[in-house]
């Protein structure tokens, strides 16, 4: 008797992948005005609740009373504070809780390493993650956007040319998108230099450098989309012909032949399989 088909989860069909939606906001996003990014937060979470961390903040007095008023200013019914301090607290059933039945969960700004040290490999970050497979939404502004990836970007010089043997630093991320790195406060922190660095090292992997007041969403796993005032460089370096970031001598400037740049505005669209960019208004956004 032929055995029965199992019947496929909707992970593993594709409907988990194709709704879960990281938005990834360069930092300095708009509070006062039209609050565009904040706003499409707010929109995809709709009448769920939406979990804010702080933990990546030193100072983190008053900053998610401030977002909290701001999204239930826009529309979130209820918004909820997830508070770490110690890396024991990313462990505790209380804060556990609180991501049940969460639709959306936003990372403040700070020191990326913070959010990493604290939740790395604890129940925290495992439903988190299982949050965001099973289609919500995670959203992150300034270190939140950077630690969303396999290979997070931690420090390095700025406003320069790279240079062999800068404080270039990196480390593991959160790995919700892989095969990219992501750096924040882009232009206005002059970071082209130590972005350039990054994917020299490692040419695979796609270099993304997003503006203040910008934000990328990725839909499922083969595009993103720009939305915000700023711009979102793409450095792709899959064919470079030469780099010197092997054999040159400290403190010598990077040489690197071939990479390619796009650079991309608000409702510009990337095929993250392809790498090729799409014109405004040559591409929609599916509804969440």
């Amino acid at each position: 008797m032929p055995q029965s088909k199992r019947k496929q989860s909707p992970r593993r069909n594709g409907s988990y992948a194709s709704r879960r939606t990281l938005i990834i906001i360069g930092g300095g996003e708009d509070k006062q005005g039209e609050k565009l990014i904040l706003r499409e937060i707010a929109r995809r979470v709709g009448s769920g609740k939406l979990v804010v961390t702080t933990v990546a903040s030193s100072e983190p007095d008053g900053l998610f009373e401030n977002y909290a008023r701001i999204f239930r200013e826009l529309g979130v019914k209820e918004v909820e504070k997830l508070e770490i301090t110690t890396r024991g607290a990313a462990q505790e059933p209380e804060n556990i809780n609180r991501l049940k039945n969460a639709a959306g969960f936003f990372f403040t700004g700070g020191d990326q390493l913070k959010i990493t040290s604290q939740i790395c490999d604890t129940p925290i970050y495992e439903n988190l993650r299982k949050m965001y497979f099973r289609g919500k939404v995670v959203a992150g502004t300034s270190a939140g956007a950077s630690v969303v990836t396999d290979t997070m970007l931690v420090s390095g010089e700025g406003r320069d040319s790279h240079r062999i043997g800068d404080s270039l630093r990196m480390a593991p991320g959160l790995g919700l998108v892989r095969g990219m790195i992501i750096d924040q406060h882009f232009a206005e922190r002059g970071r082209l230099g130590r972005l350039l660095g990054a994917v020299a090292q490692n040419p695979k992997t796609l270099g993304i450098g997003i503006d203040e007041d910008t934000a990328i969403i990725i839909r499922g796993k083969d595009r993103f989309n720009v939305l915000g005032s700023g711009a979102v460089y793409v450095l792709d370096a899959r064919n470079v012909t030469y780099s010197n970031i092997a054999e040159a001598r400290t403190d010598e400037t990077l040489s690197i032949f071939d990479v390619k740049m796009h650079v991309l505005s608000h409702g510009d669209c990337i095929d993250l399989e392809t790498r090729r960019p799409r014109l405004k208004g040559k591409d929609k956004d599916e509804e969440a």
